[in-house]
């Protein structure tokens, strides 16, 4: 049977983002809720819901949710780590966290805002640990917090499987993310103990062609922010020509270039980079940058 990987955007929403049953089960198990304190139901948050910003329009969250208890739950996939990401991460769940009361209402009325975000790339270079809890707390004293906010971060690549009872359904989810992709032969039986990531499992088997389409862009995009990063081409505006006439976009040298350059730049922020960044990347020339800009932003 083929699988595929549930760490690509398409498929990461469709089981996260429809399914509520797995939702809860991942929120509860991959956060430190406890008792009355873990997640019952939840309701998805639609776009139209959501706060607009022009200019961060690219910078939507994978899955969006609340509990019947009034926090809110951004959770995230992220392939490959930058600075920006971390920056996104926060600036989405603090516009989460302000937008939930109007001018002159109450603060009593503010739920906290938990971030989740599992990272397929290592950021923390100085520690072996793969879970990082992130809370506001004085100083000289930790223990002396000021609740509203919390964000976590998975890097799945320090992700060990290995035997143990405690935490059982953060270790089968993480099994699940870490180890299915399209080069699966053998899944795992343990897997198959939890109806959820069986359900999961399944939902994995399937892509419709339009969906197909989306993951194998996915990639592709991921594939080319690396790249960009690495430096291994010379001239960042080859790389917008010669993709725009691998799917045939161009219609002319400029013309290829120029869309192929906007569907770049959207890419690089759909991975974690802002604006300036990615023309920078890119190496566009200055002059052509508002442009660029207008029909990012615009398009």
């Amino acid at each position: 049977m083929k699988y595929y990987d549930p760490r690509a955007d398409v498929l990461f929403k469709k089981i996260f983002g429809r399914n509520e049953d797995l939702t809860i089960s991942f929120l509860n198990a991959m956060l430190p809720l406890e008792g009355d304190g873990r997640v019952q139901t939840i309701k998805y948050l639609q776009p139209e819901e959501l706060p607009i910003i022009p200019e961060l329009k690219n910078s939507i969250v994978d899955v969006l949710c609340v509990d019947i208890n009034g926090r809110t739950f951004v959770v995230e996939m992220q392939m490959y780590w930058t600075s920006y990401f971390k920056r996104r991460i926060l600036f989405n769940a603090a516009k989460m966290y302000v937008t939930q009361i109007e001018k002159g209402e109450n603060y009593d009325a503010l739920m906290p805002v938990y971030g989740l975000n599992i990272v397929n790339d290592i950021f923390d270079s100085t520690s072996e640990d793969y879970y990082h809890r992130y809370k506001m707390c004085e100083q000289s004293n930790p223990e002396k917090t000021i609740d509203g906010i919390e964000l976590f971060f998975f890097e799945l690549p320090k992700f060990k499987p290995k035997n143990f009872s405690e935490k059982k359904m953060q270790f089968l989810w993480l099994k699940f993310l870490t180890e299915i992709n399209e080069k699966t032969v053998n899944v795992d039986p343990a897997l198959f103990e939890s109806p959820e990531i069986t359900k999961a499992l399944d939902i994995c088997t399937y892509l419709t062609q339009e969906e197909i389409l989306g993951y194998d862009m996915y990639w592709d995009a991921v594939s080319t922010a690396k790249t960009l990063a690495s430096g291994k081409f010379k001239d960042g505006m080859d790389i917008g020509l010669e993709k725009g006439e691998k799917i045939g976009l161009v219609k002319g040298r400029a013309e290829g270039r120029t869309e192929q350059l906007v569907e770049s730049i959207k890419n690089l922020i759909s991975a974690g980079f802002d604006f300036d960044k990615a023309v920078e990347m890119l190496k566009v020339p200055s002059d052509q940058i508002p442009e660029l800009k207008r029909l990012v932003f615009n398009s």
